[in-house]
């Protein structure tokens, strides 16, 4: 155990994709969730996106909403899923950077700790994945091996702040000397709650924030598999993390690539 700790947000900070909506292919195939709830799920997900669902009433909704599509799940049966699908769905998607940070901070010997508002079951495999044994998730109440319908904590907007207290209080952790990285305004509480917080791709709200309060903002542009990092030592430097040009640089070449192609569909005979 560290005297000071690192926590991670997950989605868009650590990996790509919204760790929630990756699993919800092989939820639907196993037949726990049906096609309207995929869609249902993702637009809720894009509102939240846009900072239409970082308020308190969102979020409620949000999580009411998650606990009644969770209701009588087998939660082996999710764990199982998770497990069978982590390496094709998640490990992809981890961003160079955010893997170097965080093997940065556990080399001066920082705990790391993964701060999600998805569930329990699915935030700790991927924390296994990257090395981190300490996750802070949304918990749902079991009984007799199923979902209740009920969530007990839900790590989201200023709960996630919540945990981090309760965990520092434990461990004895000084918040003045901890570290805190998220892409997302409603992550607000928890970049306070520590000393050195830093935004990592951050949205409009929370890009504006941190600049006027000089808080560090990262551009994390290169998801890169477990395996290929390991063959390709060194990663990418952390220092690579503060420079934009090369996200722009994807940004335009795709944009390219799409006009060409829609180009070309319109001139088809």
């Amino acid at each position: 155990m560290g005297l000071s700790a690192a926590f991670f947000d997950l989605d868009k900070t650590v990996i790509a994709k919204s760790s929630a909506l990756a699993f919800g292919r092989p939820f639907y195939r196993d037949g726990l969730i049906s096609r309207r709830d995929v869609v249902k799920t993702a637009y809720a997900q894009l509102m939240f996106r846009l900072g239409g669902g970082t308020d308190e009433q969102s979020m409620a909704r949000t999580r009411d909403y998650m606990a009644a599509l969770c209701k009588g799940w087998s939660v082996e049966q999710v764990r199982q899923i998770v497990a069978e699908t982590l390496n094709d769905l998640i490990n992809p998607y981890v961003y160079a950077e955010a893997a170097a940070l965080i093997a940065e901070h556990q080399a001066a010997g920082r705990d790391v700790v993964l701060v999600s508002a998805s569930g329990d079951e699915m935030v700790r495999p991927i924390g296994a994945l990257l090395g981190i044994t300490d996750v802070i998730a949304t918990r749902m109440a079991i009984t007799d091996g199923r979902y209740s319908g009920m969530v007990e904590f839900y790590a989201a907007g200023p709960a996630k702040a919540v945990g981090v207290r309760e965990l520092a209080g434990e461990r004895g952790y000084d918040l003045t000397e901890c570290y805190a990285y998220s892409d997302s305004s409603s992550d607000l509480p928890l970049l306070e709650a520590v000393g050195h917080p830093s935004a990592v791709n951050p949205d409009r709200a929370l890009r504006r924030v941190a600049t006027q309060r000089t808080w560090p903002i990262l551009e994390f542009r290169h998801p890169v598999p477990l395996g290929k990092r390991l063959r390709d030592r060194p990663a990418v430097p952390v220092a690579a993390a503060l420079s934009v040009g090369v996200g722009v640089a994807i940004g335009v070449a795709l944009y390219g690539r799409h006009r060409r192609i829609r180009a070309a569909a319109t001139t088809a005979p």
